[in-house]
This record gives C-alpha cells, sequence and structure tokens, in this order.
C-alpha cells in the first residue's frame, strides 16, 4: 500500500483567525509598554474609586445629607448585612433590618444606624463603584485610542504619557476625596481644589498644546466621574485647563509665567461666575470659593514656573524655555567651537538661522531647527583641523592621508556629536538632529577619490552612520547644511544661480532617499527653497565699491 501523507490545510476562516491573532500579538509586542503604562494607570485609579465608595457617605447610592433626625422619611433602606455594635457607635444593625421606612419620622437610633452603615467598610455600594470602573474603562480606552491616532507631528516617547498618567491619578484623587474637606460643602467649591490648570500648564510647556488638549478633555471627563457626577466641576474643569493652554502656548521667557498665572486666575474667576448664573445659584452661598478658585490659577502659574526646571532635566524634554536657553550662543561648547574651530562656528550659524526661517515658512518647530543648527557639529571640535571650513592657509591635511582614512574621520564626527550632546544633558529631539543631519549619505568627494585607486570599493565604506531625519526639523537642518556648505563653492552667486544651485542640491538629497521619513511635502520642500534663496541673497549680495578702496594684494606690491 502506498503511504498517502496527510496535508493539514486551514479553512479560510481559520486562516482569518490565525491571522487575526498574529496581528495582534505582533501589536501587543511593539505596544507593550504603553499597554501596561494603560493597565497601571487604570489600577491604580481604580483603587481610588474603591477607597472612594468605601468611605463615601452613601446609602445604597444616596447622600447622607438627604437625611436628618425627625425628618419623614422618603424612602425605605434596608440593611444588607450584619454590622456588630462598637465602642463608638453602640448600634448593632442585622441583615433584612428595615433602618428607615418611607412615611416615618427618623429617630436618633435610625439616623445612627445609618451613620454605622456608611462608616461601616463592611458596607460597600457595589453598584456605586461597578459604574465608575466601567465609566473610567471608556475614558481610559478613549484616552488611549487617541492618544494613538492623533498627529503630534512627533514620535511619542514613553514618558510623556507616563507623566500625564500621573498627573491625572492627583487630580482624581484630589478630586475624589476633596469633598470630605470641611471647606467643600458644594460642587462648587470642589472646583478650588482641583489642580487641573497646574498639570495642563506644565504638559502645554514640556510636549505642546495638542498633547495638552487631550489631556484636558480627558482629566475632566474624570473629574465628572471621580464624585457625585456633578456637573460644575467638570465644566469649570475644562475650561480651566482649555484656557491654560491658550495663555501658555506661545510664552517665551519664564518670567512671563507670572503674567499667564494673573490672566488665569482672573479667567477663571469669569468661568466660575458664568457657571454660578447658568444654574441659577446664589453669590452670597459661594463667595468664599471666589479666593479659592483666583489662588487656584494663581498658584498654577507660580508652581509650574518652580516644577518646570526640574521635569525638562529629569524628562530631559526640549520645552520652549530649555531651548531659549541652549540658544544662547554664550554656552561654554559654542565659545570652544568659536575659538577652536571658527570656520565650523560660522557654519553653524548659519545652518541655524537657514533652518530657523525655513521651519517658520514650514510651520516646524524654528527653536529645535535653531538649536539643532547650532549643535549639529559639535562632534567636529576635537579634530577640528580635518574639515574644509577650518583650514587655515593652503594646507590640505587630505592630501597626506589616504582618502578611506580621511573618510573614516569625517564619518566620526556624527557619532561623537551624539557622545558630546549625551554628556552635556542635550534634549533628545536635538540628539537626533546631530545624528540625522547627514543621514546615510555618501562623502562623495573621497569616494570618488578613492574609487580611483580601487574600482571596487563599495559606497556603503564612504556613507554616514544614520538614521535618515525622521522629523520636519531634522530634514530642514539637513537640507540647510548641505545647500550652506554648497553655496561657498558657487561663484558670482546671484538669485537666479542660488536658485538652481539649491534646487539641484534638494533634489539630490531626495533622489537618495534622505528624505523619505521625515513628512516633508512638496510644498515645503518649496518654502524651504524659496527661504534660503532670500536668506543667502542678503548674505551673498553685492556692495557698492568705495572711491578710494584698493586691492589689499595692490597695497602689498606698493609697500614693497
Amino acid at each position: 500500500m502506498k503511504n498517502k501523507q496527510k496535508t493539514n490545510k486551514k479553512t479560510p476562516k481559520e486562516n482569518a483567525i490565525s491571522v487575526f491573532f498574529k496581528c495582534v500579538g505582533q501589536y501587543i509586542k511593539t505596544k507593550y509598554p504603553f499597554l501596561l503604562l494603560l493597565l497601571i494607570g487604570y489600577m491604580a485609579i481604580t483603587a481610588l474609586v474603591f477607597a472612594k465608595v468605601t468611605t463615601s457617605e452613601t446609602v445604597a447610592s444616596f447622600s447622607i445629607s438627604d437625611f436628618e433626625i425627625g425628618q419623614i422619611s422618603d424612602r425605605t433602606i434596608i440593611a444588607e448585612r450584619n454590622i456588630p455594635a462598637d465602642e463608638t457607635n453602640p448600634f448593632s444593625i442585622v441583615a433584612g433590618e428595615k433602618i428607615i421606612k418611607k412615611g416615618f419620622e427618623i429617630t436618633e437610633e435610625a439616623y445612627a444606624k445609618l451613620e454605622k452603615m456608611i462608616a461601616s467598610p463592611l458596607y460597600i455600594d457595589y453598584r456605586s463603584f461597578a459604574n465608575k470602573i466601567i465609566y473610567l474603562f471608556v475614558i481610559a480606552i478613549m484616552y488611549y485610542l487617541l492618544f494613538s491616532l492623533l498627529p503630534f507631528g512627533r514620535k511619542i516617547r514613553l514618558q510623556e504619557p507616563l507623566l500625564q498618567t500621573i498627573f491625572l491619578i492627583i487630580i482624581f484623587f484630589a478630586a475624589s476625596f476633596a469633598s470630605k474637606l470641611p471647606i467643600c460643602q458644594n460642587q462648587y467649591s470642589l472646583c478650588m481644589l482641583i489642580p487641573a490648570s497646574l498639570f495642563t500648564m506644565i504638559i502645554t510647556i514640556l510636549y505642546g498644546q495638542n498633547s495638552a488638549v487631550l489631556f484636558s478633555f480627558i482629566v475632566s471627563f474624570a473629574v465628572f466621574g471621580s464624585g457625585s457626577w456633578d456637573i460644575v466641576p467638570f465644566l469649570f474643569t475644562l475650561g480651566s485647563s482649555m484656557a491654560s493652554v491658550a495663555i501658555v502656548r506661545k510664552v517665551e521667557r519664564r518670567i512671563d509665567l507670572v503674567f499667564a498665572a494673573i490672566m488665569l486666575a482672573l479667567c477663571d474667576i469669569v468661568f466660575f461666575v458664568l457657571l454660578i448664573v447658568v444654574f441659577n445659584d446664589t453669590f452670597v452661598a459661594n463667595y468664599k470659593a471666589f479666593l479659592g478658585i483666583f489662588c487656584n490659577g494663581f498658584l498654577s502659574g507660580i508652581l509650574t514656573l518652580g516644577l518646570l526646571t526640574p521635569l525638562e532635566y529629569m524628562l530631559n524634554t526640549a520645552s520652549v524655555f530649555r531651548l531659549m536657553d541652549l540658544s544662547d550662543t554664550n554656552a561654554a561648547v559654542l565659545k570652544k567651537m568659536c575659538i577652536t574651530a571658527s570656520g565650523t562656528y560660522q557654519h553653524s550659524m548659519m545652518v541655524s538661522q537657514l533652518a530657523e526661517f525655513a521651519c517658520r515658512e514650514i510651520g516646524a518647530n524654528p527653536l529645535i531647527a535653531r538649536v539643532g543648527g547650532y549643535y549639529h557639529d559639535i562632534g567636529k571640535l576635537d579634530q577640528s583641523e580635518y574639515f574644509v571650513e577650518n583650514k587655515q592657509g593652503d594646507t590640505e591635511k587630505h592630501s597626506d592621508i589616504n582618502p578611506t582614512l580621511y573618510a573614516t574621520v569625517i564619518k566620526s564626527h556624527v557619532k561623537k556629536g551624539v557622545e558630546k550632546a549625551t554628556q552635556m544633558h542635550l534634549p533628545r529631539v536635538i540628539i537626533d538632529v546631530i545624528a540625522e543631519h547627514h543621514g546615510n549619505s555618501v562623502i562623495q568627494y573621497f569616494y570618488n577619490e578613492a574609487k580611483e585607486k580601487d574600482p571596487s570599493l563599495s559606497p556603503e565604506d564612504f556613507a554616514y552612520p544614520g538614521p535618515i531625519p525622521k522629523t520636519r526639523e531634522s530634514g530642514v537642518v539637513m537640507l540647510a547644511d548641505t545647500v550652506e556648505a554648497a553655496c561657498h563653492t558657487l561663484k558670482n552667486p546671484s538669485i537666479p544661480r542660488l536658485e538652481a544651485f539649491i534646487t539641484t542640491l534638494v533634489n539630490a538629497k531626495i533622489e537618495a532617499h534622505q528624505l523619505d521619513n521625515c513628512e516633508l511635502t512638496y510644498r515645503d520642500i518649496t518654502r524651504i527653497k524659496d527661504s534660503f534663496v532670500q536668506v543667502l541673497a542678503g548674505f551673498y549680495h553685492s556692495r557698492i565699491e568705495y572711491p578710494d578702496q584698493q586691492d589689499p594684494d595692490d597695497v602689498k606690491k606698493e609697500t614693497k
């Protein structure tokens, strides 16, 4: 008999299931840090909800404030568990006992039993607990999806959602347990103890307005579910948070935060007044909350000023204030560059100017481009004499060295720049600009020179290590670096010649696939080229010759 081999053929349904689970597994593998953070944050908030429910003054989902001694009860409340007597409350409760009856007067003993049910950890309103955790689960999923799908225009690092999760837990804790304080008698007074504005301002400065707007909506919905589903704290948190984003998104100096604090305090007062009017409440009953609301807004700005510096360094973020500090040309490394590598220094200043101007034209971050331009060549400091812009006189260092070895020296400035930037604790986005400003392009001059001696050489041996630019700012710095260096070789740099030459240089980068990952559009490329021409035309413009001006060489000949 012939042995027939059995073939395991899967049905289309089985194939679809297999592909589905494979995709899910791959997604979890790549996103597990964010998913784990989501789970931990949700568990922490669930623990806060449980603590709130077990200690809240509720009986069968009703507040104890609905009852008082001597009142005619409008409902019947039956005990679900046995609760023994203790020293603080000598009354015992039996499961099934009617504590109060509808239509009957609430006695002192009945009221004391209600208080005992509230204080007892054995009596938990599981329905309220379940409602809140389901609601918060929906918010968590919505937050994760929005954070994953919204176009932030940059790579999201784990530290950003981690910081937002910590802030969210703190705000949820404040909103949940502030109501137990004597000063919080109603939903209006609760508003003055929710620190949403403080954390929103910090997120706006550290990560930008898009991230802060998302945080504002999520935290507002969390505040809504933290207590008794009151609408006033929700609306106030949303309005105050959005005002915080609008006020601080354009600040450029730390002192501006003091003025931002005053503006936010006034905006909070306006929101508070509008809420009282809309919900037809009285100003007299909430007069004490006005001072608290003003202090909340003002202290949010002042505390942001105090917390920002340590957070900037702990998280290594590129906030506007830190970038402004780094753009100071009196920094030690830039001073050293000016002295030991003056050509590189002048080149870096020009690249910074070109990149900043271009980023303003295309709507990218001009501060990142400026600082990236300043520091992109700090790796040249150790061996500055090997780079042509620092050449002194007619000596050429590369004429005495093997082209392959010289190319290795040239390539090393990228790695050394990243190492220096890491030691200086520069923001990650600036380190990325340093690492990506040459991409993986080939050092064409030395490759051609070495190719004449050894035709078997591979272009990869003369290529920079990469990676290619991943952000628009990094791509602009790459183009500015290429254009600035090459335009020095252009004779008679008129505007038409500059336009043609810059177009050639930029097209070469596109054809070499150096801009594939940085999301620059053709429209952006056109605007970048136009801005480069505008800046360089002003730099290379011709000047009139003074009547008595002499050529320095002619002066030397006359003196001999």
